[in-house]
Formats: C-alpha cells, structure tokens, sequence
C-alpha cells in the first residue's frame, strides 16, 4: 500500500562542510526520488492539506502529475495558486500547514510536500516554463513593496488582465526573500530572481529605488497618477530592541541590518567589499527564524554563535528544520537565559552580555508560559556581536503620509480579511497588516486583496456605466 512507503529523505549538505559556506543546505528530489515521494499520497477526497494551504494549492492534483512524470502539467497546476513554487518549497512552515493536515501523518510521516512543490518550482525553471500572460483590460494597479504579498497579489492582478506596477524602495526587488532569508535557504539568482521573472512574464512591471510616503505617495498614485487602486504591501521592517542598558554600544545590531548587509550587500562574497563586522562571539537574541537565519549566518562568517532565548526549547518559535540544521552545525544554544544588560570595553565596543536565567510561569496571551527571572542568577556571556533578532513592525512612513488611512499603535495598517483598509481604493496585507510572520501567510492575504480589488475596480466601473 501507498501509506506503508517510508517518507523519502533529502539529501542535505554535510553539516561541518555547510557549516562554512553559503551553498544550499538542502539539495532537493532527484526525479525518481519524487515520483517514490509522490506515490505516498493517497489522493484525498477531501484533502485536508489544500484547506491548510494559504494560498490554496491544488496538492493532490499537482502530487498526481508527479507520479506520473507530468512536471509541465504540474507546474501549470501550482502556478494556478502560486507565483513562486521554488522559493515557498524551500521556506513554508509545511510542518504546521500543509504537512501537518495531511492524513498520513497521524501514523506516521506527512507527504513531502514543500519538497514536492520545489521539485516541480525547480524543474519549471530549469525547463524555462512560464505561465501564460492575460489580455490586458485597460484598469490600473499599483503595489506597493515587491516581496512575497505585493508580487502575489500582483500576479493573480495580472493574471485577470490589469496593468499592475510595483513600487519597490530598495535596488533589488524581492523583499524578504532578497534581504532577509539567507542564501544557504534560498538562492538569489538561481531561484529568487528566476521567479520573479515570472511575474515579470506576466506583464508586472517594477519600478526600484522608490520610496513609497516619499518618491511619491498613495494619494498621488490614485489622484494625479490614473490608479484604480494601490495594494500596500510593505512588510514589517522596522527592527525591534530591547530598551536595556548598553544597546547603543558599537557591536549591537539589528538582525534585519545584519542579514540585509550579508544578503542584499553581497558581504558574505569575498569580491564585494561590504563592511560587516565578523566578530570572534557573536550571540542571538530571539528564538524565531530570523534568529536562526542570524546566528548560522555570523557561524558561516567564522564567528563562535549562541542563540540566547528567554523560554524553553519547546517554546521555539522557530521552524523544527531550522533549530535541527542550526545544532548540527554547532550553534550553541542557550535556553532559558535573558539578556538585561550589554557590558562595553573602554573603547566603547561591546564585551560581554549580563543575562538573568529564567522561569517558566503561567501561560501568557499567546499561550505560551511566561518566562519569569530567576533571583541572583545573574552571569555574563563574553562576546563581541550582539545581534537582536525580537520581531519588527511596519515602518510608520507611508501611514503617516497617506490620508484616512488608520493603523493600530505598533503601525500595522488597519485591514479586514480581504485587505480592505478605511481609505477608499486602498488594499493592505502581509507584514504591514499583521506584523512580521511567514512568506506564505503573506502572500495568501496578498492573494485575498488582488480578489477584493478585482470586485472593487469593477463594481466602480459598473457604476460609471
């Protein structure tokens, strides 16, 4: 029976050999290591996987084709529900989506499913597949921000035949995927630029180097520039710190700063000259994914790397693959501890962390238990980086500059589930709606905002008529 196959495993790179370079960590199904994979699936009826999908994947139809050897007609099925297959394969949380609803994995192991999905990505790329472009029907749509929400919801725009621009602040489009996600999970050039040449394909056009509440505004886009609607999706950026003693010593970083020199700045490429310190200790502050992006990041620079975190290791809120690939390859993790203090040299640089041990107490809002400081326990940790990997929040820029537009107190734009915001003709979603979460999460909601703008554009022309 289908169910009695073992999951198939990936190949990944040697820990000690990865551990000192940026290639990729996971090397991918070979062909027939798909096709094995694929014939696990037991082809649902009602496959409890697709319903765990944000953007809503044909799973079992694409799986299908995969048995069978079909990979353009595999392709041709993701692409229905997603523009970037090879870069969600390699970053989704399948574990808690996906993978975590389907069936087999009450027994025993799920369906590879984000690893069947960069199979089909990859192969799509290499063939050079594409998704067909639309007819275009006249109507205009500006986004705002090219990372996963803003080239979503403009792919499904474009699919439906709108004239759909991207308005991205940095040189390089892509967001998150270009500046935050390491290159040993996610390839730039092989991977993240070849998909969003897809969209291109699709009649997206984006402008770079434009500063959204700057360069121009929302309201100019849609008063003075012919848009029918602007989609804003422009991330959480904003890094977050601690507000203790010693964090504006030289040495103290943002993980988004840190990650963005390494990744968007080339700093981890001997041929680009990119200042970013690599000190002999670096420790992490965070338990999330950026705080393991950050810490096998300072390891692969030739930096010792500690991961700090204030709860237990079943507390994590970083992915299992993560926290996995992050010990073997030697990061020491130390749990329960919180930092209340960095401690400078007399040259102003950092010299070590004071750190408090915690315990666990009751649960708190997220239903997590509440870390609580274990009295005279206090200790120092020797370093020279500290890097601090807490979360963000939207950068305040473009609400501030954009009339009648509401947002909560952290700065995220006030939406409803479909991206409708309380200025007319203005869709928000992903990061700066809900704060910083996951590429897929953000790229669903840029899904439901294309689907709101899509029925709104043309109940306002229905009205002219």
């Amino acid at each position: 029976m289908a169910n009695r196959i073992p999951r198939v495993p990936v190949r990944e790179q040697n820990p000690q050999v990865r551990a000192a370079n940026f290639e990729e960590v996971c090397l991918g199904y070979s062909a027939d290591e798909a096709q094995l994979e694929a014939s696990r699936c037991l082809d649902c009826k009602n496959p409890r996987c697709v319903a765990a999908c944000p953007v809503g994947i044909r799973i079992p139809d694409f799986i299908r084709e995969v048995l069978h050897g079909n990979i353009q007609a595999a392709a041709d099925i993701i692409h229905l529900d997603s523009s970037l297959p090879s870069v969600c394969g390699r970053v989704c949380p399948q574990e808690t989506q996906c993978e975590g609803s389907c069936i087999l994995g009450i027994k025993g192991e799920p369906v590879a499913i984000g690893k069947l999905e960069r199979f089909v990505g990859d192969q799509a790329l290499d063939s050079g597949m594409t998704p067909a472009a639309a007819p275009r029907n006249g109507r205009k749509v500006a986004v705002i921000g090219s990372g996963p929400a803003g080239l979503a919801c403009a792919s499904d725009l474009a699919r439906w035949g709108y004239d759909v621009k991207i308005f991205e602040a940095l040189h390089r489009a892509g967001g998150v995927l270009v500046y935050g996600i390491p290159e040993f999970r996610l390839p730039k050039e092989r991977i993240v630029r070849r998909e969003i040449d897809n969209v291109l394909h699709l009649g997206v056009e984006i402008e770079t180097d434009v500063i959204a509440g700057r360069t121009v505004t929302i309201d100019q886009l849609l008063d003075s520039e012919g848009y029918d609607a602007v989609f804003i999706g422009s991330g959480a950026g904003l890094p977050r710190f601690m507000g203790i003693e010693g964090e504006n010593l030289n040495g103290v970083i943002s993980a988004n700063e840190f990650l963005t020199r390494v990744n968007l700045m080339h700093a981890h490429d001997d041929e680009y000259d990119t200042p970013v310190f690599r000190g002999r200790r670096t420790v992490v502050v965070g338990g999330g994914n950026v705080a393991m992006d950050a810490v096998r990041t300072a390891k692969r620079l030739g930096s010792e790397a500690v991961i700090v975190y204030r709860r237990s290791e079943k507390e994590l809120p970083a992915r299992e693959e993560e926290v996995h690939h992050a010990r073997e390859e030697g990061i020491e993790f130390r749990m329960l501890t919180n930092p209340v203090r960095v401690i400078g040299d007399d040259k102003g640089s950092v010299r070590a962390v004071e750190c408090v041990e915690m315990t666990l107490g009751e649960p708190d809002a997220s239903g997590r238990r509440s870390p609580v400081v274990k009295e005279g326990s206090e200790f120092e940790i020797e370093c020279d980086v500290v890097i601090m990997a807490l979360g963000t929040s939207p950068n305040p820029l473009i609400v501030s500059t954009t009339e009648g537009l509401d947002a909560d107190s952290r700065g995220r734009i006030t939406a409803d589930d479909n991206g409708t915001t309380s200025r007319e003709g203005v869709f928000a979603g992903g990061d700066a709606v809900t704060g910083a979460a996951t590429v897929i999460l953000a790229m669903g909601a840029g899904r439901k905002a294309a689907k709101a703008i899509d029925e709104y554009v043309r109940a306002k022309y229905a009205a002219k008529a």
